[in-house]
């Protein structure tokens, strides 16, 4: 088999994305016998100083990852971050680049994982309003995102993967008292899931105030969140610097550093490349994987 090929973006260059993946690139902890290639130039851009000129080449190299993905030249991108204000400034009519990579791609079938050494959690529901999450919980919906992340977790482990699907309410409902969101909508999902996907285990809906240290102790080896911030905050309090954002269901796997472009600190010297280089490492994980797949 031909070496795997890791292409990568440098974001909005008026931020930290070139000084933290040259860093990366030059770690002695990047993964070996992977070739690297830049999608993409660098620009004259000023560090601090994001620019519409920044802001559309940062969307000119999105494009040509797309390119290189549907035509097979690259396994995987790293992307670098991107300023999304910027961005829809000069025209990116998407959220995020989440959901960009799954329209260009033409892959309905996507969802939000974030990654570090200690935790993984995919999102049923990303950026809503607490009080829109129960109208937009569907059954049918934890099935093919608890999907995605099984797959996903046996990319990384290469083991039967443990999967739990986190309630929505304090102590999982308690029987209907706290809510019935998690008997009406999660535990169908579960039961589902454990019908349809014979190379994996699924749990829940696990009382949410336990099942991330449940986890932490190596129980499970994913998490399928409710929302938000209920998955991200224990994920960015054990692993901030090191968490990456994947985006699942995609033919060939984009990934990037789970930070923003910190215009604030670019050019000091001062950023850390942790969650590139492990975004980098990820990358090389999946993209190994579904080599098989093709």
């Amino acid at each position: 088999m031909s070496q795997i090929t890791i292409g990568y973006t440098l974001g909005d260059q008026a931020g930290i994305g070139p000084e933290v993946i040259a860093q990366a690139l030059a770690s002695p902890d990047l993964p070996r016998n992977v070739q690297y290639t830049l999608i993409g130039e660098k620009i004259n851009a000023v560090p601090g100083s994001p620019s519409r000129e920044s802001a559309q080449a940062a969307f000119d190299h999105l494009e040509l990852a797309v390119q290189a993905l549907r035509h097979g030249t690259i396994d995987a991108i790293v992307t670098a971050p991107v300023s999304k204000e910027a961005l829809h400034e000069v025209g990116f009519a998407w959220p995020g680049q989440t959901e960009f990579f799954a329209a260009r791609l033409g892959e309905p079938n996507f969802a939000m994982c974030l990654s570090g050494v200690h935790l993984t959690v995919a999102l049923a529901t990303t950026h809503v309003a607490i009080k829109d999450v129960p109208s937009l919980l569907k059954t049918s919906e934890l099935v093919r995102i608890g999907k995605l992340l099984a797959d996903f977790c046996l990319c990384r482990t290469c083991k039967r993967p443990q999967i739990a699907l986190a309630a929505l309410n304090p102590h999982a409902g308690e029987h209907g008292a706290f809510g019935s969101e998690d008997m009406r909508i999660i535990a169908p999902a579960v039961g589902i899931l454990n019908k349809e996907c014979p190379d994996a285990d699924f749990y829940g809906p696990e009382v949410p105030d336990t099942v991330y240290r449940d986890a932490l102790q190596g129980r499970f080896d994913g998490i399928l969140a409710p929302y938000h911030d209920q998955g991200l905050i224990p994920l960015k309090m054990l692993d901030f610097n090191t968490a990456v954002n994947i985006t699942l269901g995609l033919p060939r796997p984009r990934v990037s550093p789970d930070h923003g472009t910190a215009f604030g600190i670019a050019g000091k010297g001062i950023a850390d490349p942790s969650s590139t280089l492990q975004a980098f490492r990820v990358a090389v994980q999946v993209a190994s994987h579904s080599r098989l797949q093709f």
